[in-house]
């Protein structure tokens, strides 16, 4: 079962990590440089405070590639709310410093279509490479378009070159232009950066942080559970903790029905089984020894031997 849900989690968080760039790493040929165009759809959000914006580009073998958005209007020049409830025809941009992306269409009962034209920003380009991060760097991409599809995604994603300082600053070493895609979509920032290195993972890198912005692990996290004893495990343990829902308090509950030497490990089995304190105490009241795999048995229906 363990086996099977890390399996799970790693194909979950491969494809989380990677949604939002993964479309645009290859794209059709015969666009001018830095020029990327395709159709564009939106839908109001619920609270009709925001809305979700859609891109989409098809390739030249029938593919297509999308990437998603939630924006508040303040993010849209020249759209409005009253705009997308009221209907008719729209013309609005996302100016970003990475490049502006021009949307031109119409909306009907919250919902628009129409195609979108993005020309990128090559001093944006230039100031990105003179602080270490070159999106002209080759890629696995044989269509020639990876710059500007990397240029389009910093643009949705609002990557801008305070961002870059800012990560930079914390001293996590060398980062990638992959990185910032990460930062800016899981909120890292160079404050969570140091408060994580300094909480005693002082080896963690950006894949480790957005683990840790997923399964909401913060320092304060990592201080409760490391009062409780467990201020020596690998940072993949405070994973499982937040996957199983294991928190300061369930490690007290159980400890204070007498399983006091616990690992991370035997916690995660008492959550898996729904072992809680109540159990723990009818358990014991029956006879079962105050063992964690004695009471995963008596919770499974297993006879003693």
């Amino acid at each position: 079962m363990s086996k099977k849900i890390w399996m799970r989690f790693a194909i979950s968080l491969a494809v989380v990590t990677s949604l939002a760039f993964v479309g645009w790493v290859a794209s059709s040929n015969g666009i001018a440089q830095n020029v990327i165009t395709g159709d564009w759809t939106a839908k109001l959000q619920d609270d009709s405070a925001k809305i979700n914006l859609n891109f989409e580009q098809r390739t030249e073998k029938g593919g297509r590639n999308q990437m998603g958005q939630t924006y508040d209007f303040a993010d849209l020049q020249g759209l409005t709310r009253e705009q997308v409830l009221s209907g008719g025809p729209v013309k609005f941009s996302l100016v970003r410093e990475a490049g502006t992306i021009d949307c031109e269409g119409s909306f009907q009962n919250g919902k628009g279509s129409g195609t979108f034209r993005f020309t990128g920003n090559q001093s944006f380009v230039s100031a990105m490479k003179s602080r270490g991060f070159d999106f002209e760097e080759s890629s696995i991409s044989n269509d020639g378009r990876h710059s500007e599809n990397r240029l389009f995604t910093a643009a949705t994603l609002n990557v801008t070159t305070a961002l870059a300082d800012d990560l930079s600053s914390a001293g996590f070493g060398k980062l990638r232009v992959d990185d910032l895609f990460k930062a800016a979509i899981f909120k890292i920032d160079s404050k969570f950066m140091r408060e994580m290195k300094a909480s005693g993972f002082a080896d963690l890198g950006m894949e480790e942080l957005v683990k840790a912005r997923i399964f909401k692990i913060d320092a304060d996290f990592v201080r409760q559970v490391s009062q409780r004893g467990f201020d020596k495990e690998l940072f993949e343990s405070l994973v499982k903790m937040r996957i199983f829902k294991i928190t300061p308090e369930f490690i007290n509950e159980v400890r204070n029905e007498g399983l006091t030497d616990i690992s991370v490990e035997d916690i995660v089995k008492l959550r898996i089984f729904k072992i809680d304190s109540e159990f723990i105490r009818q358990a014991r009241a029956e006879g079962v020894p105050l063992e964690v795999e004695r009471l995963v048995q008596r919770r499974i229906g297993v006879a003693r031997k």
